[in-house]
């Protein structure tokens, strides 16, 4: 790994930069620092742009959380433009996008960790006082440790009704077995919420079920890795940088 990905901080965080262009999620990030480290500073920007301007007016954190998806961002060069200004910043990336090449991409180029933007509040309370201990942190899945065994249980025989799933339908099914409601699958996925309630309408028919929670009954007896989708075009997309 990158040895800048070990300049994680120690103690206690003073200031965090939040780079997302959704207003609700930074919010919600805010208030989940706000709980681990009482005493932070926190600045907020939408673009990388006004990220790179925030550091040249003087703004030091001590640890960024930088989503992927940006306006002014193609691939994951937005990453390393701000890796290269914050060298020996923890810059810890949240992403909708995932794919275990590009986890392992981006702990190679210097990231402190990742984590897919459904995490649930608690686990990330919880990761984020890791980092200020000056820990990394991937998801299990994402590990390149388990690279072999998401391969295999990809090779494994997927159940017909799973099978016949579209990539976005695979993505939504992952967030309902998360427990979102659809408002928040939306938000997620930057879609419209009568989209996402068409596509769960589609879905359900093709898994031959009534509702959700059938759905989502039939996921968890066939194993979440049913869902596993490494080779999503846009994850892979953002390896170009």
């Amino acid at each position: 790994m990158d040895q800048r990905a070990n300049a994680a901080t120690h103690g206690d965080v003073s200031s965090v930069l939040i780079v997302d262009d959704h207003p609700l999620y930074r919010d919600a990030l805010a208030s989940a620092i706000q709980l681990v480290f009482p005493n932070a500073e926190i600045a907020q920007t939408e673009t990388l742009s006004e990220a790179m301007g925030a550091i040249e007016d003087g703004v030091r954190p001590d640890l960024v959380m930088f989503d992927l998806k940006l306006p002014d961002v193609c691939g994951i060069s937005g990453f390393l433009s701000l890796r290269d200004q914050l060298p020996t910043t923890p810059i810890l990336v949240i992403s909708a996008l995932a794919s275990v090449e590009l986890v392992q991409t981006l702990m190679r180029e210097g990231a402190v960790g990742f984590l897919p933007k459904e995490t649930s509040a608690q686990h990330l309370k919880e990761v984020l006082s890791q980092v200020g201990a000056g820990q990394t942190y991937v998801p299990a899945a994402y590990r390149s440790a388990g690279r072999s065994s998401d391969i295999s249980a990809q090779n494994e025989p997927m159940h017909p009704r799973l099978a016949a799933l579209t990539p976005q339908q695979r993505k939504i099914m992952k967030l309902i077995c998360a427990g979102k409601a659809n408002k928040q699958i939306a938000y997620e996925l930057s879609l419209a919420e009568a989209t996402v309630k068409a596509h769960i309408t589609a879905l359900l028919r093709r898994l031959g079920v009534r509702n959700r929670t059938q759905a989502a009954v039939l996921v968890e007896s066939e194993g979440p890795a049913q869902l596993a989708d490494s080779g999503d075009p846009e994850a892979q997309a953002f390896l170009s940088r």
